[in-house]
């Protein structure tokens, strides 16, 4: 039986890697690197970097693989994720099933924490349900990008006895800030969403790559800091080739 550990790295810092994390890292055979070109190549690099930190002894191999691509733009948001999703399983199936052998162990190294809006989990349930590789896999949490934007900006991410909501730049574009909330997180969010608001009582977290050296964060009234992030964050993508970004909108007490 083949086993996979889907192991979360943090949001940037090497230190955000958990004891548990390291212990996975030193049982793998194999790691699956997806590489998304040289925009992105930084991601790569941070992953081997975390290997050379916490793998006492150097027996692995690293496979890289060519990422899916897919349309960012999509006129049906729903089905274009689908079939994108579709295609890693596709990618994953073939490199289990050629790399790495019946009793040797693979993982795959996932960006902050694998169960907040990361697609990991799903692909590689896809690839078990097909049932044409035989395996199992773990998963280990990692340090999230939600819970690095808030200790950047030294809060708590819910305020007493209340609820949170976690959701995307798209629904909140589409639905605006909800009535019955007063903390939303946002997420995946490439138009910055938060424009669009116009609410007096509203603050603004933001953070962008979050734990590394290249840490953006900025904080204020929603009415001042809509107008500066921006183009503070496309300088920020245009010079680095990308960008991950997540964001706090808190309602001040009324």
């Amino acid at each position: 039986m083949r086993t996979i550990h889907l192991i979360g790295i943090g949001a940037g810092d090497p230190e955000h890697i958990t004891v548990q994390a390291v212990n996975r890292l030193n049982e793998v055979d194999v790691f699956f690197l997806l590489d998304k070109g040289d925009a992105k190549k930084d991601l790569v690099d941070a992953r081997l970097a975390i290997l050379e930190r916490y793998v006492a002894q150097p027996r692995y191999r690293v496979v890289r693989a060519v990422d899916a691509d897919r349309d960012r733009t999509p006129a049906n948001y729903r089905e274009t994720v689908a079939e994108w999703h579709g295609r890693r399983a596709d990618l994953y199936e073939g490199l289990f099933r050629d790399e790495l052998r019946d009793g040797q162990v693979g993982a795959v190294l996932c960006w902050g924490d694998p169960t907040l809006y990361d697609n990991t989990i799903a692909v590689i349930e896809d690839v078990r349900r097909r049932g044409h590789v035989e395996f199992d896999y773990t998963v280990v949490p990692g340090v999230s990008s939600v819970s690095a934007l808030v200790a950047a900006h030294r809060i708590s991410l819910n305020q007493i006895g209340a609820p949170v909501l976690v959701t995307t730049g798209r629904r909140l574009a589409a639905d605006g800030f909800p009535d019955d909330v007063d903390d939303v997180v946002v997420m995946l969010d490439a138009h910055c969403a938060f424009t669009g608001l116009d609410d007096p009582d509203l603050d603004l977290y933001w953070g962008a790559y979050l734990g590394t050296p290249d840490e953006l964060i900025a904080a204020g009234p929603l009415t001042e800091v809509a107008k500066t992030i921006p183009p503070l964050r496309e300088q920020a993508r245009e010079r680095k080739g990308w960008i991950m970004d997540t964001y706090l909108l808190r309602r001040r007490k009324r």
